[in-house]
């Protein structure tokens, strides 16, 4: 009865007075008079209009969209026209007031966003009993949102508006853009909120007259608290997106690590802009990163309260649907990788400078203790858990590998004397656990039945090969961090006698012989260094080599039960012999310039000794039919595949040599040995043959080129 009152008033109203003549009148008379009153007016009777066209025309539709009366959402409209006629007479008020400018366009930047996310979240539209779909076009989310961004954007230059304005509605404008590609409820909103927070540091704390930030500590601290709130908020949208994803829900860690790495992702813009000189706080960043994509990789197991679940969560975990699409899956416990990442994160917290190990002896010593604790421990329980008995043995190897680590990149006083017998250790535990780990397992293997001989046989091949593949890791890494710091040394002792590359443009100022001389100096000062390096730290060379040796030794035995010794596998496993490093006892005579002698002759050697084992294979391993008898198959075979590795030999021979001393071989020598090669490339039954064949051709031409750069570029001292 009441509406219908109102309406009744209503046309009374538009019958005897004329509302758009009134209207325009005082519309016309504030373009003319630039009268504020006359434009209220205007907008007042305007509104008026609009009201009384929606109540006449749809007020008692029996309709629902956007999930709500239409009604309800008439009432929307209206409010939406109203604001947007107020909001330009609002614009040209004082400036004092121009805080009710901006208390317009938000409010009218909400409504529009919630008019919006409601059209996109309801799409069925129910009118007398029918139901119908009806979607809201992208196109007009694209269209609203680059116009209220143009209008902002305006208006600030025109100072019409604050910065706090601006950024709020930078953030509701923009955050409508998510409903385009997430389907989730909320995603509008929860986009503006981790908008808000993100965006201060790029909007708000900046001085645009003198360019410099005004974000304090605390505020900086205030805001990373409220980026980490926001991320939380986010919780349920992230989940949705990781399902759609990855097609089933994800589990735990991944949602806590994708929480955690947004959070540090949305933190960048505070430390990158306004905290650019603070160490720690990039550090902690670097830290608060690297723990989300660790999470987000490893998984670990985490309790459901500390995923920050909700009832949507929950939901999505306790669905049967996987049970009944993928059947019951049985994983393998991952509580392992809690330790691991522990391990990754303390050594980002000491490469960071988070823990001072540099600085204090006991802390460094703990530290490496730690770090090698809680990775043996992850080893032990993720590839070897089966063979308890090894896990004393494992875990006391990688503490002696980090300890040796640790200390020889950061040495202390005693350092020096105890890390010898710590490598030695190390290396003592090698045979014993390799050892230990077949016996024990021969006993079960004779103990066990028929049918589980077979799979404990395997197992025990598999832990030897894990074991392995462990000890090379440990070795090369020794080898490379011996490598490392005898570089630094060199370069520190040349340094301290001047012989430095600043040095070379000195140089040029002199004759070539003279140049000669000083090049002739600077040669000689490595060799002088070994000398000097002997009296302190005489093990590292040595230990270094003796790590190079075992880990190259290692790789070729792996290589031999995993590949069957592949040709291919040698180019790959000799660059390792690069790390050897000259000492007094057993490399003497090694030095900088044989650095890739030891490479070539590894290769030459391995290729050559892979054909003979050919040879004998194919003689003796044949087929029933195959003897080996003066004149037969067997004998025709194995002569003529020797004899084609016999003509490989000179190439490789004056190579090698070549690589020891860079003594120039005649022009007429190479040329006489190269088409030796041929033979065993065309006619040979033995693939390594051929290899040998190709290599010593590539040898040749190797060594004729660096011959003759060598000759070019001594012809410029004479």
């Amino acid at each position: 009865m009441s509406c219908q009152n109102t309406e009744i008033f209503l046309l009374l109203f538009v019958q005897f007075i004329p509302l758009p003549l009134i209207s325009g009148f005082y519309l016309a008379r504030f373009f003319t008079k630039k009268s504020l009153s006359s434009y209220f007016a205007f907008v007042t009777l305007a509104s008026l209009m609009v009201l009384w066209f929606f109540v006449h025309n749809y007020w008692g539709l029996n309709i629902w969209m956007a999930g709500m009366p239409l009604k309800s959402f008439c009432k929307l409209i209206v409010a939406s026209v109203l604001m947007t006629m107020v909001v330009p007479g609002l614009a040209l008020l004082p400036s004092r007031l121009h805080f009710l400018t901006e208390l317009g366009l938000v409010s009218h930047a909400l409504l529009l966003c919630y008019i919006e996310d409601r059209f996109f979240n309801f799409t069925t539209m129910y009118y007398y009993g029918f139901d119908e779909e009806v979607m809201y076009p992208s196109y007009m989310v694209l269209t609203t949102t680059f116009l209220g961004l143009v209008l902002v954007r305006r208006l600030s230059l025109d100072h019409r508006i604050g910065p706090k304005a601006v950024w709020i509605l930078t953030c509701l404008y923009s955050s409508k853009l998510a409903i385009l590609f997430i389907t989730s409820k909320s995603v509008l909103w929860v986009s503006a909120v981790l908008l808000l927070a993100v965006s201060p540091p790029l909007l708000l704390y900046k001085d645009r007259s003198k360019g410099a930030s005004k974000m304090k500590v605390w505020q900086g601290y205030a805001h990373a608290c409220v980026v980490a709130l926001s991320a939380w908020l986010c919780r349920e949208t992230i989940f949705e997106a990781l399902q759609w994803w990855n097609g089933r829900p994800p589990s735990d860690g991944l949602l806590l690590g994708s929480c955690i790495l947004l959070t540090g992702i949305a933190c960048i813009p505070i430390v990158a802009l306004h905290f650019s000189h603070a160490q720690s706080a990039k550090r902690f960043l670097v830290l608060v990163v690297a723990m989300g994509l660790l999470f987000i990789l490893m998984q670990p197991p985490i309790p459901l309260s500390w995923a920050f679940q909700s009832d949507l969560i929950k939901a999505a975990h306790q669905s049967s649907d996987d049970i009944s699409i993928y059947g019951i899956v049985t994983s393998k416990p991952t509580w392992p990788s809690w330790l691991l990442m522990a391990t990754i994160l303390l050594t980002l917290s000491a490469v960071t400078s988070i823990i001072p190990v540099k600085y204090i002896v006991e802390l460094r010593t703990f530290y490496a203790v730690g770090v090698g604790v809680t990775l043996g421990i992850y080893i032990c329980a993720e590839y070897f858990f089966q063979a308890v008995i090894l896990y004393p043995l494992l875990v006391a190897t990688i503490v002696c590998a980090s300890v040796f680590v640790v200390f020889t990149h950061l040495p202390s006083a005693s350092s020096t004397r105890v890390l010898p017998w710590v490598f030695a250790l190390l290396a003592a535990l090698f045979p014993v656990a390799y050892l230990l780990e077949g016996q024990l397992r021969d006993k079960s293997i004779e103990e066990g039945e028929e049918a589980d001989r077979f799979t404990t046989m395997l197992a025990v091949e598999g832990a030897r090969m894990s074991l392995l593949g462990l000890y090379a890791m440990i070795f090369m890494l020794i080898a490379l961090e011996i490598k490392f710091e005898l570089a630094s040394l060199l370069h520190e002792k040349a340094l301290e006698r001047g012989v430095s590359p600043s040095q070379s443009g000195w140089n040029s100022g002199f004759p070539p012989k003279l140049r000669l001389i000083q090049q002739r100096r600077a040669s000689a000062a490595p060799s002088f260094t070994i000398k000097r390096l002997a009296a302190e730290a005489a093990w590292m060379p040595a230990v270094g080599n003796v790590s190079t040796v075992l880990c190259f030794v290692i790789c070729l035995i792996l290589n031999m039960h995993l590949t069957g010794g592949s040709n291919r596998a040698i180019f790959f496993l000799a660059p390792i012999l690069l790390l050897l490093n000259q000492d007094s006892d057993i490399f003497a005579g090694f030095g900088d310039r044989q650095r890739y002698f030891p490479v070539t002759v590894a290769i030459s050697g391995y290729l050559v000794l892979t054909a003979l084992y050919r040879i004998w294979e194919e003689v003796w391993h044949g087929d029933d039919g195959w003897e080996f008898q003066i004149g037969g198959p067997g004998w025709f075979f194995s002569v003529k595949n020797a004899a084609l590795l016999i003509l490989t030999l000179p190439n490789h021979i004056l190579f090698n040599r070549f690589m020891w001393d860079y003594v120039k071989q005649t022009d007429t020598m190479l040329l006489l040995t190269m088409p030796l090669n041929l033979p065993s490339i065309i006619i040979t039954d033995i693939v390594t043959v051929r290899v040998l064949g190709l290599l010593g051709v590539i040898y040749s031409l190797a060594q004729y080129l660096i011959s003759r750069r060598i000759r070019i570029a001594g012809m410029k001292y004479i």
